[in-house]
């Protein structure tokens, strides 16, 4: 028996409703719009979605749009973008940097440039004292010469300054411009991890299919220079419970570096401070940018502060 999905109405139905079968518009996103819709029909007539069902679940999609950035990796989207975008540059013989890994959704452009060796949290969080540095290198192992590292990260709470509206607008967030030698170095605090916000639609989602919505402690990062391919990538703290849990899929090994608590009073003195802190050290490298839209952020909606 042909599935109704086949038949000749419906078929006719998928490219009217499409514009297939009308000029004007544009044809890709025709196509891209034929293949969802016929991708829809064939599930609900393959599990007999009931309108009921159909109903509940378009108002379900309608009240969570607020949380979709939640939803792109919680369902492993995003990270089937990295999956695919490395796929693609092996094929093409494209040779590979530091590993990309999610951006996710709290990013807020325009963080203030600063040089390497600042500060970017504002004091407000009593956390543990975190200095992280490293260098921006190319594939051949040499400096990056003013490689700009963007960085941000969570407080101890697990949220992100701009989105709570208890933090100053750029707390944790800075752009920090790597010297001569690429090198580039910045303290803050250890963040924490987080979880989606409890009741919304994203741990609703979630729990339908028996998942939890925690994330290990990270630390985000863009990492950008002329004639390199833009990095997005994360580092995760060591010894976090969802280490390698995470509801986000960004966990990938070669991004979990060691984290070293430095007790040593000759450690703290020199750092200027008066009580144990810790460190990570963690290189970037950069891959040449095989044409110039490699070397820009992608076009995707960003917060930007007023």
């Amino acid at each position: 028996m042909t599935a109704i999905t086949e038949s000749s109405e419906v078929q006719a139905l998928l490219d009217k409703a499409s514009g297939l079968d009308a000029a004007g518009g544009d044809q890709r996103t025709k196509q891209i719009v034929r293949k969802i819709l016929a991708d829809l029909f064939e599930t609900i007539d393959r599990f007999d979605v009931s309108e009921d069902e159909f109903w509940h679940a378009l108002n379900f999609l309608a009240a969570g749009a607020p949380e979709f950035g939640l939803w792109a990796p919680g369902l492993g989207v995003e990270r089937f973008l990295d999956i695919r975008a490395d796929e693609k540059a092996r094929a093409a013989g494209e040779a590979q940097g530091t590993p990309r890994t999610i951006e996710g959704p709290l990013y807020v452009g325009g963080a203030p440039l600063v040089e390497s060796g600042s500060r970017i949290d504002d004091g407000s969080d009593v956390g543990e004292v975190l200095v992280m540095h490293g260098q921006v290198r190319d594939l051949a192992g040499r400096p990056v010469a003013g490689a700009v590292v963007d960085v941000w990260h969570a407080n101890t709470k697990g949220n992100y300054s701009y989105f709570d509206k208890t933090q100053s607008d750029y707390n944790m967030r800075r752009r920090i411009k790597a010297g001569d030698d690429g090198r580039y170095e910045f303290r803050s605090i250890v963040p924490s991890g987080y979880a989606v916000p409890p009741g919304g639609s994203t741990d609703q989602l979630l729990q339908a299919v028996g998942r939890h919505g925690k994330r290990p402690a990270h630390i985000h990062f863009f990492v950008s220079a002329p004639g390199h391919k833009h990095l997005t990538t994360q580092i995760n703290i060591d010894g976090d419970p969802y280490l390698r849990d995470d509801f986000a899929y960004a966990t990938r090994e070669e991004l979990i570096p060691p984290v070293a608590r430095r007790t040593e009073p000759d450690a703290i003195h020199a750092r200027g401070l008066n009580a144990p802190f810790s460190e990570i050290e963690f290189d970037f490298t950069l891959a040449p940018a095989a044409k110039q839209a490699d070397e820009a952020l992608s076009t995707r909606p960003r917060a930007l502060v007023a």
